[in-house]
């Protein structure tokens, strides 16, 4: 079984602020996301907090990909800062005290890659070597990145319902060491991919626990329609109606170890619009051979006009993926 030391390929090349270059080439400015509470919004806040996303986002360049990740650790309550004094207090203090609960952490990630395609090999591996110099030849790029990130991030913050906070380089490399350690706490661990492990249906095998991941590849998933928010059926009743998130069920209702990727990629509309143009060519030359052609060579077109019809329009790839583990 091939190995990889950590230490020896390390994914950081080096970090200066919250910037991250990492080994492969790529570029990446962390951030830590503080969340409103739960339940603590309206139907009409979520919505406000889906244009301050969307109206950030779309001042990025093309090929930055955003990565927002919620990690949901099951973990015993310390219950530490609780006061301890009075009869009541150290009753409710006995009552916390390693109760078993969600400590969640949210994190935005906005990466800038020098290879534009996403399956360049330098994307993929995160462990390919590359050396700082590589990083000196594209510094003007680099300034313009970080820039038009930070102009993104204080647009975000100028919202007050979320406010993003910048990573120190000691909470990047420790989220680093964390995630390849499969978060375990008090000894460093290998991480196994040998067939007997996918033969007993355990993906990865990290320490003590079985890693595995669902990935959501196709918006079909989410039904007829995604929306910014969903009613909490829970608590919800006659006099009050609470809000979540359209995902929240995964952070609400999922009690175990896991975390939420969500990811997207502002692609080039100028050059997806040539290849529909291609596409509604090759279509109309041969829509009298079948009904289906004409189909799609309609949806075709109406995609294409409402692109051309807003200057302001993005082409976005999406993905969804959840990472969760257990030692059962």
């Amino acid at each position: 079984m091939r190995k990889i030391n950590l230490i020896s390929y390390y994914p950081i090349a080096d970090i200066q602020g919250n910037v991250v270059f990492a080994s492969n080439a790529n570029v990446v400015c962390c951030f830590e996301v503080m969340l409103p509470e739960v339940y603590s919004l309206s139907e009409h806040d979520f919505e406000d907090i889906h244009g301050t996303w969307f109206q950030a986002f779309k001042s990025l360049p093309v090929g930055v990909v955003i990565q927002k990740q919620d990690i949901y650790l099951k973990r015993p309550f310390t219950a530490e800062n609780l006061p301890n004094t009075t009869f009541l207090q150290r009753a409710t203090h006995d009552h916390f005290k390693g109760r078993m609960h969600m400590e969640h952490q949210s994190y935005l990630f906005f990466i800038w890659r020098k290879a534009k395609a996403l399956n360049n090999p330098k994307y993929v591996n995160p462990f390919k070597k590359v050396t700082l110099s590589t990083f000196q030849n594209m510094e003007d790029d680099v300034k313009k990145f970080v820039g038009s990130v930070n102009d993104c991030v204080s647009f975000i913050n100028n919202g007050r319902k979320i406010e993003l906070q910048p990573l120190p380089a000691a909470q990047v490399h420790a989220l680093t060491n964390q995630y390849f350690n499969g978060y375990t706490e008090g000894s460093d661990t290998d991480i196994l991919l040998d067939q007997t492990a996918r033969e007993k249906n355990h993906g990865i095998t990290i320490g003590e626990n079985h890693f595995d991941l669902l990935a959501v590849n196709s918006e079909l998933c989410f039904g007829g329609q995604v929306q910014t928010s969903k009613r909490s059926e829970k608590f919800t009743s006659n006099d009050f109606t609470f809000h979540q998130g359209f995902l929240d069920s995964l952070a609400l209702e999922l009690k175990e170890n896991h975390i939420v990727n969500q990811i997207i990629y502002l692609d080039d509309s100028a050059k997806w619009c040539k290849v529909l143009e291609r596409k509604i060519q090759e279509l109309a030359k041969s829509s009298n051979f079948g009904y289906q052609n004409k189909v799609i060579l309609q949806k075709i077109e109406a995609v294409l006009g409402k692109i051309n019809a807003d200057e302001n329009s993005r082409v976005i790839r999406g993905h969804l993926n959840i990472i969760y583990w257990d030692r059962e």
